[in-house]
């Protein structure tokens, strides 16, 4: 069918639409009319589309996200990150995607205390840093969220042998700014493939290794929170990450332990420094209201077209 159809489609909304609703779903039909018309999609190729995204929803619970999983296998994620952080105030860390295991009230630990709480293997690690504004003040009650999968690959509620909350961990910042912890030096592993995403994979002959990473969810008042994750430069997927979501400036060196008797006799042997940088929400909402200006503009034009029409 022709442009015409299309636009009969995108002019049939109600008069109670929103206009926020008429730009976005206008544009999906626009773009999906158009892939349809360009790739000739038959009836056969558009049931298989379906089902596929029937058989996301059905693979997917509370501890597995695969529409998370599918974006990110198609670079999704990672572009709605770059997009929404394109625009904000420069100086800071930079964010990353969540991810899809990510898991709210994890255990509150001491500066320096283990999140491993049950031994899984591994190289036992040191984390520290300081977080700070971009002036580089310390932001004393910073809150840090970190998760990071075991040796065997899976977090901790993919894996049956591991306790609740394995490996993940809530820290504050104190005085300083400074903040540490003891976790595992990240491990590489498989994203899970036996669903939906791994078929994508599997079309595209890809692989579904995602490298070594720590994940981040830090917060404190009046500061946008930041997530992200940092990726070990050794690791042979950091160039190669089947999400798309390693940027320069999260890629980080792990080192030998050194001189620190109390942690060596624990079994660390590996020190991760890792300072964060966190910008005023203040700041970020003004870069973001730009990009709210410009879409209010579309819709200006988008209701002024059909109210001629």
């Amino acid at each position: 069918m022709s442009q015409e159809f299309t636009d009969h489609v995108k002019t049939s909304f109600g008069p109670k639409s929103t206009q926020k609703s008429r730009r976005v779903l206008g544009s999906l039909i626009q773009h999906i009319h158009d892939f349809t018309r360009e790739n000739q999609i038959t009836v056969d190729e558009w049931m298989w589309g379906v089902n596929f995204i029937n058989r996301i929803g059905q693979i997917s619970d509370e501890k597995r996200n695969e529409g998370i999983l599918v974006s990110d296998v198609l670079g999704l994620e990672a572009l709605v990150d770059t997009i929404t952080h394109a625009a904000d105030t420069k100086g800071h860390t930079s964010s990353a995607i969540i991810g899809p295991f990510y898991r709210d009230n994890s255990p509150v630990y001491k500066n320096g205390e283990s999140i491993i709480q049950k031994e899984v293997g591994g190289e036992k690690t040191l984390v520290t840093g300081r977080v700070t504004d971009t002036k580089g003040n310390p932001l004393k009650g910073a809150k840090l969220e970190v998760w990071h999968c075991a040796p065997n690959g899976l977090y901790e509620q993919q894996d049956p042998d591991q306790p609740e909350y394995n490996l993940r961990g809530t820290f504050f910042a104190d005085d300083e700014g400074k903040y540490s912890f003891v976790g595992l030096r990240p491990t590489a592993y498989p994203i899970p493939y036996d669903g939906p995403a791994g078929d994508l994979l599997q079309i595209m002959d890809r692989h579904p290794m995602r490298p070594g990473h720590i994940h981040w969810r830090v917060s404190h008042p009046t500061f946008h929170t930041l997530i992200t994750q940092i990726y070990d430069r050794d690791c042979k997927y950091t160039k190669d990450d089947s999400v798309f979501a390693v940027k320069e400036d999260i890629i980080v060196d792990f080192k030998p332990l050194g001189d620190v008797p109390e942690f060596a006799k624990k079994g660390v042997t590996n020190r991760l420094d890792y300072d964060i940088v966190l910008t005023l929400e203040e700041e970020v909402q003004k870069t973001r209201q730009r990009v709210l200006d410009q879409q209010a503009e579309v819709e200006k034009d988008l209701s002024a077209r059909l109210s001629s029409a």
